[in-house]
């Protein structure tokens, strides 16, 4: 066998067993998937909220040319989209 053959043995191998526990996760209720969709939509909104407390707050202590506000709340959507990437990918590989 050469490298790649063993790469792509190993490649289907892993598919194999991802596809067994997908079978085995069937019974899952669809309240699972509204669970995730839940966290998703916290872990996005959290963080954009937070972003927008803190940039109100210092626009307000400390006024300027710059929304630290506008700046903050497209901080938090990217760190929330992130964060919510995260966990969908966490999930999606099984990991705990």
């Amino acid at each position: 066998m050469t490298e790649n053959e063993t790469d792509e043995a190993k490649t289907i191998s892993r598919k194999a067993s991802r596809m067994a526990r997908a079978r085995k996760r069937k019974s899952q209720s669809a309240w699972l998937g509204l669970g995730m969709f839940g966290m998703v939509g916290w872990a996005v909104a959290v963080p954009t909220v937070a972003g927008i407390a803190l940039g109100l707050f210092i626009d307000a202590r400390w006024p300027g040319e710059t929304s630290w506000t506008l700046a903050l709340l497209l901080a938090g959507v990217a760190l929330g989209c992130l964060n919510a990437w995260y966990w969908v990918q966490r999930e999606g590989r099984g990991d705990d």
